[in-house]
């Protein structure tokens, strides 16, 4: 199948392009209501081949050296790179983000090929130790077809950051995107395809919900690797419950807090704010979603200055000549439920210094909202769009509580001039992503990815992602069997 913008919607099952089966499905851009994507979606049989046929691949792809196997992922990222400006718009087209974002999450997805092999490298390799009788070996093997759940936020680099990993490890894939963001799923294997991956190593299956429940309760299911909410990730938690013989990866959001204490650059300050609350539209798992200020003058300087700045964000659709910082959400319900999160905040004295409005000339596009909320009882939500709520706290400690003040723990971050200060928050907040002077939102592909609490289930991803791919055998090896014949009590006969 040729990689294009055409929005016929597809399924890919051992190697080769089909129509679903199931339900008939119509995604539209969020930015202009164009048709992206438009077909059926897989049927429950459809998922049972597109296992049967990772199983059937599975065997030959994993006899493979890891070399030989990183020789198919070069390719692909080789493939990727010289079409990165036909997937960065076909990124920009289906999540509605700036064309300038989308060109950086294509140089994410290039990226993650080297870093996965490093990784794999330096964290899976084969280890021998040498005893007195004996050899001690520590091998790593693969576990099976390992299903990739992909979120829509960050289409293509996400799920890459699952895929590329368990391949190299060698197990095969079957991959279901977001039903947001079927295309941009379906051009990934497309590039897979380019890459002249064997048959079967990679499937892919388009749907919702029962299409993830069908795929991911197979028996032959290895491990179910997800980015995604909470509420999704527990709800696989509680459908794989009493099968300890799948792995799960769940990598779940967080209510992440940005804490300032201590700077005297209030202008960067805001802007390290901006960067880490309202990029993606606030639709990045690592948005900080609360503001924690130390000092009540630093308080008010704070919400003057983002009172100042804020509204000169520029907020527009994702190819508009003059690129915007902030483009329309994923869908339209995804606004309308922020509009209504806003006002239920308000109802309960939160004070709306800027509050989010929506563009009359796109349903989906919003403009950032900032809410103080002293004294207001917060749920513990992660409200996946452009809202910053702003707490005053009276110390380091007490911001520190504040900030704690969470089931989640995936991002944190410190703004302040004083390094014993950032010692002492990085001791002490519980998040597995902590910046100090950086936004939230930054993230390295050669460190772990992952957090604590209702943030996932301790299988950071990122660099660490390679050790959720594959199972450590143990060995004890010796080519002489009379090694084994040492005097042992009770034995003394046997000669």
């Amino acid at each position: 199948m040729n990689s294009s913008s055409e929005p016929v919607g597809r399924n890919f099952i051992d190697g080769l392009w089909v129509d679903g089966d199931g339900a008939p499905w119509t995604r539209t851009s969020p930015a202009d209501g164009k048709i992206v994507w438009d077909g059926n979606l897989a049927d429950n049989q459809q998922v049972e081949n597109a296992i049967q046929s990772g199983q059937s691949a599975f065997n030959a792809w994993a006899s493979l050296t890891v070399e030989e196997r990183s020789q198919f992922c070069r390719k692909f990222a080789e493939y990727v790179s010289n079409q990165k400006e036909e997937l960065a718009r076909l990124i920009a087209t289906e999540t509605g983000k700036p064309l300038w974002e989308a060109r950086t999450e294509v140089g994410s997805v290039v990226a993650k090929v080297s870093n996965s092999i490093d990784a794999i490298q330096q964290r899976r390799s084969t280890t021998t130790e040498s005893s007195a009788d004996c050899l001690s070996v520590t091998r790593y093997q693969p576990l099976g077809v390992m299903l990739v759940l992909g979120p829509y936020n960050l289409p293509a680099h996400l799920p890459g950051a699952h895929i590329v990993p368990a391949l190299l490890a060698g197990n095969t894939i079957v991959f279901k995107p977001s039903e947001w963001t079927p295309r941009v799923g379906q051009w990934l294997i497309e590039a897979w395809e380019h890459a002249a991956l064997p048959k079967g190593v990679v499937n892919l299956v388009q749907g919702g919900a029962d299409v993830a429940i069908a795929a991911a309760s197979h028996d032959s299911i290895a491990g179910v690797l997800f980015t995604g909410s909470h509420r999704t990730g527990i709800s696989l938690h509680r459908l794989l419950a009493g099968k300890p013989e799948k792995l799960l990866a769940l990598e779940l959001g967080g209510n992440n807090p940005l804490v300032i204490h201590g700077t005297a650059d209030y202008f960067s300050a805001t802007v390290t704010t901006i960067l880490s609350a309202f990029i993606t539209s606030g639709q990045r798992c690592t948005c900080s979603r609360r503001l924690i200020v130390s000092g009540d003058k630093a308080y008010d300087l704070m919400l003057e200055r983002l009172c100042n700045l804020v509204p000169k964000i520029r907020v527009g659709l994702p190819f508009d000549e003059t690129q915007p910082f902030m483009g329309p959400m994923i869908h339209e319900l995804a606004a309308e439920r922020m509009l209504e999160a806003q006002t239920q905040l308000v109802d309960r004295g939160a004070k709306e210094w800027i509050g989010m409005q929506r563009r009359t000339d796109c349903p989906s596009l919003l403009t950032p909202g900032v809410l103080s909320v002293e004294g207001v009882s917060l749920d513990d939500d992660e409200h996946f769009g452009p809202m910053l709520l702003v707490q005053k706290a009276a110390g380091l400690d007490q911001a520190i509580l504040l900030a704690n003040q969470t089931r989640f723990g995936l991002a944190a971050g410190f703004i302040g001039d004083r390094a014993e200060d950032y010692q002492y928050f990085l001791k002490h907040i519980r998040a597995g992503v902590v910046n100090w002077n950086r936004p939230t939102t930054g993230a390295s592909g050669r460190l772990p990815f992952g957090g604590f609490g209702g943030s996932g289930n301790h299988r950071p991803s990122g660099f660490f992602a390679a050790d959720y791919c594959s199972y450590p055998i143990a060995s004890m090896e010796s080519t002489d069997l009379r090694e084994s014949r040492k005097p042992v009590p009770g034995l003394e006969l046997l000669g």
